[in-house]
């Protein structure tokens, strides 16, 4: 299981193996069920995941009730509320597991003890975070200037494999569509 956190280094930094090891005795590893909760709005965000096999959803629920989700991660994704996290406060957002998830959780305590201690980490997670405000800031634009049916195609262009593994309220809610809408869109391709 380490072998994917490895590949996932090795993308953008060098580490030998003892570095490695190293690294890696500072994360914690769970397992968790469908449905069962990383991290839950109200709680303090001690962790960021991740993803070493499933499929997990961060979403947001208004005054209303109505979910809206952020993102999803799978296996060699990171996933928290990196406000609560960095910020060290309670949770906005909550985050479950779509299906059955085993994650690796680094603290932000290990995370600065590792960026501190060794360079290539620090790079590396400078590097994930900047690829992470890009992504954001596409989805959130996406959100502003798309179509339904653009969000939709653009969607199965990138994430194929997601299509078929979430449940279809659950990428309606994603979309910002109602799950109608969804079915219409699938029924047109």
């Amino acid at each position: 299981m380490s072998a994917i956190l490895r590949e996932q280094f090795s993308k953008y930094t060098d580490l030998t193996d003892g570095e490695f090891e190293y690294v890696l005795s500072h994360f914690t590893y769970r397992k968790l069920k469908k449905h069962q909760f990383l991290l839950q709005e109200d709680e303090w965000a001690l962790n960021d995941y991740f993803l070493l096999s499933g499929c997990v959803k961060s979403y947001y629920t208004d005054v209303s009730g109505k979910m809206h989700i952020l993102l999803f991660a799978v296996q060699d994704w990171w996933i928290t509320d990196y406000e609560a996290y960095y910020d060290q406060k309670k949770a906005k957002v909550n985050i479950d597991c779509v299906e059955d998830t085993e994650v690796l959780c680094l603290t932000a305590e290990n995370r600065e003890k590792l960026c501190q201690e060794l360079h290539q980490v620090e790079h590396f997670f400078r590097k994930k975070t900047n690829r992470r405000n890009v992504a954001l800031q596409n989805r959130i634009l996406s959100l502003l200037s798309s179509t339904a049916k653009e969000r939709y195609e653009a969607f199965v262009r990138e994430y194929p494999s997601l299509v078929q593994r979430l449940p279809k309220h659950i990428l309606a809610a994603y979309l910002g569509v109602t799950r109608e809408t969804l079915s219409r869109l699938y029924s047109s391709k």
